[in-house]
């Protein structure tokens, strides 16, 4: 068996068990506080893994994505509701964790580009707070495309599924948006570039809730200070500081350096939607390498 079909076995077995015991449970089980809601492949596993060992929060029992407001929808809300922990369970939580305190969230990074998810998350969650780390682009849109090829998603070239982009979106935002229930695999799958276009998606975010409510963090800096990244996690989630013993990245691959023709592509289409982000939310991005 294939590392994904081993993946595609554990999630049955565990959405068996969850019809079983978590969804008759529903009314007794809290929503999530937070949502890690992107970007893919921009350190949300790492991030979602230290958040759990904070004794304030209660993770999501079955796993860090629950894809509720993107390619889940359809389920509603009772079934979103049954992946996360009792109101018991928080309480205990709660007074164990020696601060009065407990929340409970997930991370699922495609929320941010899914065009109908912010509107979702603000009629269940209004009051969520959201973190959104931003991953320089060009490696982002690399080791997305990597990530799909080992999944068996992607047969074409790095070049060449860079220049059909463009044809293979056509017209899908528009579809989705025309009919909630439509689901996208090219949307999902095969926006390495469109997903590096950080503004529209955050803009989309900030018309629907408070600025406050909107973490935006620069992936490279997580990862070069985790530490510090980290204790500003907890701040924007009005948690006591702490330090962790280690800082262990996840998901973490080594791919084949790009072409020289996919860089300067890349490079090109980036250039001037990372300075409009960057006078945008007030921060210097340093990308392009």
């Amino acid at each position: 068996m294939t590392a994904e079909g081993a993946r595609t076995a554990t999630r049955r077995l565990a959405k068996a068990a969850q019809r079983l015991y978590a969804v008759p449970t529903t009314g007794i089980r809290s929503l999530p506080d937070f949502l890690i809601i992107g970007t893919q492949r921009g350190g949300t596993t790492s991030l979602y893994r230290y958040l759990q060992q904070h004794p304030c929060v209660v993770p999501a029992p079955l796993n860090k994505g629950i894809h509720y407001f993107d390619t889940e929808f359809g389920h509603g809300p009772k079934w979103y509701r049954s992946h996360f922990p009792t109101t018991v369970l928080m309480s205990i939580r709660r007074k164990n964790s020696g601060f009065d305190r407990a929340i409970t969230g997930e991370g699922s990074p495609y929320y941010i580009f899914h065009p109908l998810a912010p509107g979702r998350i603000a009629n269940l969650l209004p009051r969520c707070r959201a973190i959104l780390m931003l991953r320089d682009p060009i490696s982002r849109a690399h080791s997305h495309y990597q990530h799909e090829v080992a999944r068996g998603f992607e047969d074409l070239s790095f070049e060449e599924a860079l220049k059909r982009e463009d044809q293979r979106l056509a017209g899908e935002e528009e579809r989705m948006a025309g009919d909630p229930s439509y689901y996208s695999f090219a949307h999902q799958h095969h926006s390495y570039i469109a997903r590096g276009m950080y503004l529209r998606q955050i803009q989309r975010w900030q018309s629907l809730f408070d600025r406050e409510q909107l973490l935006i963090m620069d992936s490279s800096s997580f990862f070069s200070d985790p530490d510090a990244e980290y204790r500003r996690v907890l701040r924007f989630l009005d948690l006591p500081e702490q330090s962790l013993e280690s800082y262990e990245k996840m998901n973490a691959h080594s791919y084949d350096r790009m072409s020289p023709e996919a860089l300067a592509l890349l490079r090109d289409r980036f250039e001037v939607p990372n300075r409009a982000l960057s006078e945008h939310v007030g921060h210097q991005f340093n990308w392009g390498a």
